[in-house]
């Protein structure tokens, strides 16, 4: 394992301007440092399989009735994510009442009740006015005429429990001396499937200004195996990391070969992909305020937005090792000296 000296890494370009793409591209990455390996390392692996299944089949039961927009059961999901949050003694943030910051109907559109997005919060040691945004959206399609309810097991159960289980490692880390030193907020947005909605009202009122929120790192859909992988479990599809920032994509790479080795795969990151899945999550809210983000997806399968997508057809040994990669790079933009550069627009 390597463990390089810091040095930011977007201050190589100039300075490598006779050196081949290649080689300055090896240069960032080289003085990209991983801070705290070893306690990284320890806390990253207390997100485990059997948490992360433990909470899905409660999240993506049939008493949520499909999580749909402002009815009963997507209320009954949001105080599930509530409850989850209080039993671990991880606070709302300040300004937050109960966790909840709502969002009346007349906003989301009239066929649609109030809701709420949910928001919890690890405060920063060093700079707890820098924040990492770490998101999820936590509804779904709801049921259909014929009475089947759409669990969205990983539509975006995945990304529900896989903030839970970060949130409880930060906590960890945070209780024992090695909490981060910029603060991470969790938000679970809401209205996400009717027009990344919940995201856009959260931008549109933030609770931590925009100029302080240095990175989006959403995640939707990541405990399944595309058709493209059935091969190759240890993939996950980024989106949107060098959009923005160079830096913040180096240093997701970096992570990545350092502790995981997955295959990182771009494919639906081009700028002309016919998927549009850049502007198709909520991390596209974070985007278009020029904050810097990653979307973190397994691809679409035969499951995607049918009653289908169940708990149990979720690969959770890989959920696991996916939430501890994000975790990862949540931890190195928390921690290390200087926030990530934005240099494109």
């Amino acid at each position: 394992m390597k463990f390089l000296i810091y040095a930011t890494a977007l201050s190589l370009i100039g300075s490598c301007a006779t050196l081949s793409h290649k080689e300055k591209v090896q240069a960032i990455k080289d003085n990209v440092t991983i801070v705290k390996p070893e306690q990284l390392l320890k806390y990253s692996q207390t997100i485990t399989p059997e948490e992360l299944k433990e909470y899905l089949y409660q999240f993506a039961a049939d008493e949520f009735q499909g999580r749909k927009t402002g009815t009963p059961g997507q209320k009954l999901a949001s105080n599930f994510i509530r409850d989850y949050y209080k039993t671990q003694g991880i606070p709302s943030p300040e300004g937050i009442s109960n966790y909840f910051q709502p969002i009346p109907s007349s906003y989301i559109g009239d066929n649609y009740g109030d809701s709420e997005n949910v928001l919890a919060y690890i405060e920063g040691s060093e700079k707890p006015n820098e924040v990492i945004v770490i998101s999820a959206h936590l509804d779904h399609e709801g049921v259909d005429s014929s009475g089947d309810v759409y669990n969205g097991a990983d539509d975006d159960g995945s990304g529900t429990v896989a903030l839970f289980e970060m949130a409880e490692a930060f906590k960890e880390a945070k209780k024992n001396g090695h909490g981060p030193k910029r603060s991470i907020l969790f938000l679970h947005v809401t209205a996400e499937e009717i027009g990344l909605q919940g995201s856009r009202f959260y931008t549109e009122n933030p609770v931590f200004p925009l100029k302080k929120t240095i990175a989006n790192l959403n995640i939707d859909m990541i405990g399944r195996i595309d058709r493209k992988h059935e091969n190759n479990h240890d993939y996950i599809y980024l989106i949107g990391s060098d959009r923005l920032s160079t830096e913040l994509h180096y240093v997701s790479e970096v992570v990545n070969d350092t502790f995981f080795n997955f295959e990182l795969n771009y494919t639906y990151n081009a700028e002309h992909d016919h998927n549009r899945y850049y502007y198709r999550s909520d991390h596209y809210n974070f985007a278009k305020n020029n904050i810097p983000v990653i979307f973190y997806f397994n691809g679409e399968h035969k499951d995607y937005h049918q009653p289908s997508d169940t708990a149990d057809k979720i690969n959770y040994t890989i959920l696991a090792k996916r939430t501890q990669l994000i975790f990862a790079t949540a931890w190195q933009l928390a921690n290390q000296k200087k926030r990530i550069i934005v240099d494109k627009s």
